[in-house]
């Protein structure tokens, strides 16, 4: 289906929305790419970016987008080496928790958190990332029974591929054969200070129509990293991108942990390699927030985001965006 896309902020170069509804206001948390002149490879050296803005609106479609300043750059953080790549917000009791993916100094992902009474920022880092932490792409689940679930991971440049069972591998990274089950991203359940993990991070398992984990080769199918976790109707709709193959994809599961049931796609492919989408409900309407390279003639580490409406049909299923205007 062909929907109606707005560019958001046209002025820059800004991706990963993380999107979330406080005090009845759209707030949007992107990563901020640049022209950082580092060469494109698989590692995503040239995603270089260093720092976020924080934007929001009461009308994403057609209302005024409003910049609220630079609220958190790698100068900021104690233990930064490179590369901040794409942030959740999480509100627990008039606190504002920013989840932020950066490589340490010894140029291994770990996952931050910075504070701020606002939600506009600014915000103010922790001394160190959440231990246990590893890999990128965090989005964090707000339950709404005092639960909250942080959903993270992602391959390639991710790192993810270097850790089973929440531990390093000796050898560095390895990759399942096609026919075996695929990296799984990973969730877990955050302590009450919403500062570390409460419990040791689990598998997110994807099934396909068989009951089966989806497989390494399907890569049209299985995950590669941008979780993002919605409900709707009661179910648990966990989100992603499958990389490589450059869609957004969704699976229905009963419970945050899942497994999820493969469904189909929600966006299919854009201009430019990456892929990376949030998804909410703001008065009576759900919107998918996503990104693309088009004004940047196709640079895929410039890219700017987009906003449209998303629907479900008659049995809950998201119906499918065309990816390309």
């Amino acid at each position: 289906m062909k929907k109606e896309k707005r560019y958001l902020v046209p002025g820059d170069y800004m991706a990963d929305p993380a999107v979330h509804v406080f005090n009845d206001r759209l707030y949007i948390y992107p990563s901020h790419d640049w022209e950082s002149g580092i060469p494109e490879n698989d590692n995503g050296d040239h995603f270089n970016m260093k720092d976020y803005h924080v934007f929001s609106t009461d009308d994403p479609m057609k209302g005024e987008i409003v910049d609220h300043g630079l609220v958190l750059t790698t100068e900021d953080i104690p233990w930064a080496g490179r590369q901040l790549w794409d942030c959740d917000v999480a509100e627990k009791d008039g606190k504002y928790y920013m989840y932020f993916p950066l490589k340490d100094q010894n140029d291994i992902f770990r996952i931050g958190v910075a504070i701020s009474d606002r939600p506009e920022g600014p915000f103010i880092p922790q001394p160190d990332p959440m231990r246990g932490s590893y890999s990128m792409d965090p989005a964090v689940l707000n339950d709404g029974d005092g639960n909250y679930y942080m959903y993270f991971g992602g391959l390639w440049g991710g790192q993810l591929q270097r850790y089973r069972d929440n531990k390093a591998l000796e050898s560095g990274a390895t990759f399942p054969a096609d026919n075996e089950p695929s990296i799984p991203g990973r969730v877990a359940k955050l302590s009450a200070d919403m500062l570390q993990f409460a419990e040791e991070p689990k598998a997110v398992v994807i099934l396909d129509e068989n009951g089966q984990p989806l497989t390494a080769g399907d890569n049209e199918r299985r995950f590669f990293e941008a979780s993002w976790m919605h409900k709707y109707n009661g179910k648990y709709y966990f989100s992603y991108s499958t990389g490589d193959t450059h869609r957004l994809c969704y699976a229905i599961g009963d419970n945050p942990y899942g497994p999820f049931t493969y469904q189909g796609v929600i966006l299919t492919p854009v201009v430019g390699w990456t892929t990376h989408h949030s998804i909410v409900e703001y008065r009576g309407k759900w919107y998918l927030f996503h990104h693309d390279s088009v004004p940047s003639g196709g640079r895929t580490w410039l890219r700017s985001l987009k906003v449209c409406e998303l629907e479900y049909d008659a049995e809950g299923k998201i119906i499918t965006i065309e990816g390309l205007d």
